[in-house]
């Protein structure tokens, strides 16, 4: 096995709740512009906005529940 020449950079220190709720905000925003424009988009775009919406809420709690642990 071949030894690196450099040794790999630290670790990012990423606060991952706040990427996970600028995402759904911006799914959230995605959703409003697809709710206004109405039947001129097919709704499978609307389903998956609320599917994401939805998804991330789930992972923040999942995140806050393994936090308390």
């Amino acid at each position: 096995m071949p030894v690196p020449s450099r040794p790999s950079p630290p670790p990012l220190k990423v606060d991952t709740a706040r990427v996970v709720q600028l995402g759904a905000a911006l799914w959230a925003v995605a959703l409003v512009v697809l709710l206004v424009l109405g039947d001129r988009v097919d709704r499978v775009w609307t389903w998956t906005c609320v599917c994401a919406i939805v998804l991330a809420g789930l992972g923040l709690g999942l995140m806050r529940w393994q936090g308390q642990r």
